[in-house]
């Protein structure tokens, strides 16, 4: 069963486009904000300010630290989140609808890669 985040986190999450291959969506939050554990399929996440981030899922957590203007991929994955800085965080994620064309094997990383 799937986790949307618009569904899960309404306050954090809108949908500012969506058609057949891509939905896209706005994220907001606060210093010290929380989401509650979620989904995200494949996605590119396009940072519109910098921010500070733990991240976690199950038994892992990763601290994210991201820059403004900055485009990074990210593997599908189930995650909670908390504002750990000092500023907002705001950022526009474009899911894919298309299933991977080579899925994965095991388990992919958790929060965004550079490449």
């Amino acid at each position: 069963m799937t986790i949307d985040p618009v569904q899960s986190n309404p306050d954090l999450y809108s949908v500012i486009f969506e058609n057949d291959r891509v939905r896209v969506l706005e994220y907001r939050d606060e210093p010290g904000a929380e989401s509650v554990a979620h989904d995200h399929p494949d996605s590119v996440m396009v940072t519109q300010s910098s921010f500070q981030r733990r991240l976690s899922s199950g038994d892992k957590s990763v601290d994210v630290d991201m820059p403004a203007n900055t485009a990074r991929w990210l593997g599908a994955q189930n995650h909670s989140g908390r504002n750990t800085g000092t500023t907002e965080t705001h950022c526009i994620f474009v899911e894919l609808k298309e299933p991977p064309l080579n899925p994965r094997v095991g388990e992919s990383a958790l929060g965004p890669v550079a490449s």
